[in-house]
């Protein structure tokens, strides 16, 4: 059962939607909820835009006065997340390391972290609309991810799984089963390729033994992430289940295009696994 959430604030759309969704699924679930704030230090007093000759006061303040804006910004950001969380207790956090280290440390003693598709967390910059912490978490981090579409989530709605068979397709399914996250919604199983048929009822037996109502849909052939995308718009998803990396299939899911494409356009939450 989830017992810890993670929820990484920023100011985007998406950051204030994955805010929203947090807090209604600890509430829901009745996990611990902690919110953090990531300030960058080493970015942030490191600014390395160009300065005259003998400026080094002049970077000095600028970089102070920097510092200054975003710890003011984080304090408000920590504390609009305690006004919409209302009665439910959330943990402060405030991180000075730079996104992609400081979420990999702090998100080690959680089950599940929480963030906007496109957070900018601090002083990044999003190129398509997807930040670029995600695919360093997925890499490098050993938890699962929660990455929200800036769209109020919804609250009903079945839950899509995407499975191939791979180990982290496997990782992805079993801790979205451990952790109680169907709930009770009916979930769907789609697996694409020559041996779907094998794999949609290995996935789907795997939930049973867990209690869910699953149905399973194999499909020989199309392109797995136009697939994902097209039926959990059809199915009016709120969530949609996945592993990252591989090869073939839904395998081809890696932190290329393809994972880009379904983390960017999902209509709903994408919950993922490496």
């Amino acid at each position: 059962m989830l017992r810890s959430i993670l929820l990484a604030l920023d100011d985007t759309p998406g950051a204030l939607a994955a805010r929203a969704a947090a807090i209604a699924l600890a509430r829901r679930l009745g996990a611990g909820l902690t919110a953090c704030a990531i300030l960058d230090r080493p970015h942030t007093l490191g600014a390395q835009e160009a300065v005259p000759i003998g400026g080094a006061a002049f970077a000095t303040h600028r970089n102070a006065t920097l510092a200054a804006r975003l710890e003011a910004e984080a304090a408000a950001a920590l504390e609009a997340a305690r006004a919409a969380a209302g009665d439910l207790p959330i943990e402060a956090l405030t991180l000075e390391e730079a996104p992609e280290p400081a979420l990999l440390r702090a998100g080690a003693g959680h089950d599940l972290l929480v963030l906007g598709r496109d957070s900018t967390l601090g002083r990044e910059q999003t190129e398509d609309g997807l930040a670029p912490v995600i695919p360093a978490l997925l890499r490098d981090g050993a938890r699962p991810l929660l990455v929200v579409p800036d769209a109020a989530p919804a609250e009903a709605g079945p839950v899509l799984v995407g499975y191939d068979g791979s180990l982290p397709a496997m990782r992805a399914l079993q801790l979205f089963a451990l952790l109680g996250l169907a709930e009770s919604s009916p979930v769907k199983l789609l697996s694409v390729g020559p041996e779907a048929a094998r794999l949609a009822a290995e996935g789907a037996g795997f939930l049973r033994r867990h209690g869910l109502a699953v149905e399973e849909w194999a499909l020989t052939g199309g392109h797995p992430a136009e697939l994902l995308l097209a039926e959990a718009r059809t199915l009016g998803a709120r969530l949609l289940v996945m592993g990252a990396f591989g090869t073939t299939g839904l395998r081809a899911l890696l932190l290329g295009s393809a994972t880009r494409r379904v983390l960017r356009d999902a209509p709903c939450p994408v919950f993922i696994q490496r």
